[in-house]
């Protein structure tokens, strides 16, 4: 690998790391100890905005409904997610988050914004442009995987 590729990587395995280590040692060390890393980010994937489907929450975390069912169970009984069916068609569920869920989600929230503000911290409009270019292209490469 070349010298710039090189640190590129290197930076990127070690903040991949360091991000998923801390989350889940400040959410041992939080009021909801009770949960895993993967509990929270499907709570993240369901979101507090917009009531989704299993298929839609299922699909965006790349796992099947399968999988997801036994971890929406999990949660249900934590008091973290509730199963709210439709009005108009009894045979949808959605998934939304209960108090407790969107306490969560605002925490997690906050935890992701002061990190990207702590990354912006000092960068100028090009800068800042640039990391978003970088990101997007990385995103997109990614995504190629799916």
């Amino acid at each position: 690998m070349e010298p710039n590729l090189e640190t590129v990587n290197d930076y990127l395995v070690s903040v991949f790391n360091d991000i998923l280590t801390i989350e889940e040692s400040e959410l041992q060390k939080s009021q909801f100890k009770d949960l895993s890393i993967k509990e929270m980010h499907t709570i993240e994937a369901i979101s507090m905005y917009k009531k989704k489907t299993m298929s839609e929450v299922a699909k965006e975390l790349s796992i099947t409904v399968g999988t997801l069912t036994v971890a929406v169970n999990n949660l249900v009984k934590k008091g973290y997610v509730e199963r709210i069916r439709s009005e108009d068609d009894r045979r949808v569920v959605k998934l939304g988050l209960t108090k407790k869920g969107k306490l969560l989600y605002r925490v997690h929230q906050h935890f992701h914004r002061e990190m990207v503000k702590n990354v912006l911290v000092n960068m100028d409009s090009a800068e800042e442009q640039a990391l978003l270019k970088a990101l997007k292209n990385l995103h997109d490469y990614l995504q190629g995987y799916k």
